[in-house]
């Protein structure tokens, strides 16, 4: 019996990996489950244009290739880090506090 996967992760010229067809970063669902705890099932009513399988697809995308997502997901945020610096005021991040050692 031959199946036939619905559900693809894509790699862009960059090597981020994407959920085929739904427009979003496998980073963006692992970055769902890690700061809000979200379940799938979770994801799915705040993102209905994914489905529970693309889901868990991308899930285990990440857990297959956990050390590469997760540098990029510590790289994507040093590259917002260093955005916000580069265009804020320095004495008023100092204040609210956001210029603190990760």
């Amino acid at each position: 019996m031959n199946a036939a996967l619905a559900t693809q992760i894509e790699l862009d010229s960059r090597g981020i990996a994407w959920i085929g067809g739904a427009n979003t970063k496998v980073l963006e669902v692992v970055l769902d489950k890690t700061t809000h705890g979200w379940t799938p099932e979770e994801m799915h009513d705040q993102h209905p244009h994914l489905s529970l399988a693309q889901i868990h697809a991308a899930l285990a995308y990440y857990y297959e290739n956990q050390a590469e997502i997760d540098a990029q997901i510590e790289q994507w945020l040093e590259d917002g880090d260093e955005l916000a610096r580069s265009v804020s005021d320095p004495q008023f991040r100092q204040k609210i506090g956001l210029d603190r050692a990760r």
